[in-house]
């Protein structure tokens, strides 16, 4: 019998996968969908700044330390792995098309300052000089100003879920992906099993000493075998790949919810949409036109643009906003980590920090109480639709 459990391939269960086997555990991960179908893998992975400020709420708190992790994990799988996840601070423009919008990113930008995040006010020509592949949106009127965040960063998700792979392999991991989990057995006041089905074929009984579901939007049907009630709300992303013949911006642009991410090798991703469209992961030709006028709208003809690809990814939302970490109530072996929507990548890390420190009966690095699963939920979170 293994130690430990996790149901979901995604970036928080195998973030959690490489800490516990990194404290000695033997894991095995179940995975419904191979690596490059997973909603980690279509994710854009843009880091907003995350400072530490006295009046930061329990997810700021996560989103700090999880982004110092980042930093610290990023070296050591490169060392351990070889694969560079591209981790680096390229700064993030947000941009305003009208005064009405401006006067938004005027505020926003002041909240960024009080929480102590450098932020530079930019009229239409500082936008310019920050990027000059905006220039052009200037002198048309398509934006009106901006700020810049200098410490917003960026990752390559499909490196970064290699190197966390390879790296769980080298612990001992087995990873197994093409697994659905279809129910739970539940004796003597914990889960004595799982029974999975392979979707190739052939079914088996897991048994673990622990089992933790991160299983993202798919995580609210079977926390129910769990008998706990968690909203994981899927909301489809859609996110369109171009290839340029030189990168057209040096940083990403925010255009509210937005963005526009340069790659080094000069393709861009289009993002995002925020879709109620249940559990489909499939692409329209609507969203997919959207997100050109999107990049058009800001960087003109996209005659040298060549659309490589496009794709989705189903974010798991919650009602509260928050995510649920934690023991699950009533069962003494059984954990949950689910419902981060946006900030899954960002919160990764010290998410599987904080699922080990409970697994290993070590006190939480942070207070969890805020995130705890059966918690009351009385507000929506306002990107999720209705």
């Amino acid at each position: 019998m293994i130690d430990c459990c996790i149901i979901g391939g995604g970036i928080i269960g195998l973030s959690i996968a490489r800490e516990l086997a990194s404290r000695g555990l033997s894991v095995r991960v179940l995975s419904r969908d191979p690596p490059r179908e997973t909603t980690s893998w279509a994710a854009a992975g843009i880091f907003p700044p995350a400072p530490r400020h006295a009046g930061e709420t329990p997810n700021e708190r996560l989103t700090s330390w999880s982004d110092r992790l980042h930093h610290d994990w990023s070296r050591e799988l490169r060392d351990e792995t070889g694969i560079d996840n591209g981790l680096f601070s390229c700064g993030g423009l947000y941009v305003a098309i009208d005064g009405v919008l401006m006067q938004r990113l005027l505020h926003a930008a002041e909240e960024w300052r009080n929480k102590g995040a450098r932020c530079e006010v930019l009229d239409v020509a500082g936008v310019a000089a920050r990027e000059p592949g905006l220039r052009g949106a200037g002198d048309r009127g398509t934006i009106v100003g901006g700020y810049f965040l200098p410490e917003e960063s960026q990752i390559r998700p499909p490196r970064h879920l290699a190197a966390l792979a390879e790296s769980c392999r080298r612990r001992g991991v087995e990873i197994s992906s093409g697994v659905v989990v279809q129910s739970v057995d539940l004796h003597g006041g914990g889960i004595a099993s799982v029974d999975a089905m392979h979707l190739g074929g052939g079914r088996e009984t897991v048994r673990a000493g622990a089992f933790c579901l991160a299983a993202g939007a798919w995580s609210g049907p079977l926390a129910r075998s769990f008998g706990l009630t968690v909203e994981t709300r899927p909301v489809r992303g859609q996110i369109a790949l171009y290839r340029f013949p030189k990168p057209p911006l040096q940083r990403v642009v925010n255009n509210g919810l937005e963005y526009l991410v340069p790659r080094q090798d000069g393709r861009l991703l289009v993002g995002s949409t925020l879709e109620d469209a249940g559990y489909d992961a499939g692409t329209t030709q609507e969203a997919v036109e959207r997100l050109r006028n999107v990049a058009t709208s800001l960087l003109g003809d996209l005659a040298e643009a060549t659309l490589e690809r496009a794709w989705a990814g189903l974010r798991p939302g919650s009602m509260d906003g928050l995510p649920s970490i934690g023991r699950v109530p009533d069962l003494r072996n059984a954990f949950i980590a689910a419902g981060h929507f946006r900030a899954g990548w960002h919160q990764s890390t010290g998410t599987a920090v904080l699922i080990a420190d409970l697994i290993t009966n070590r006190p939480p690095q942070i207070d969890v109480a805020a995130f705890a699963p059966n918690r009351p939920r009385t507000t929506r979170d306002p990107l999720m639709p209705r």
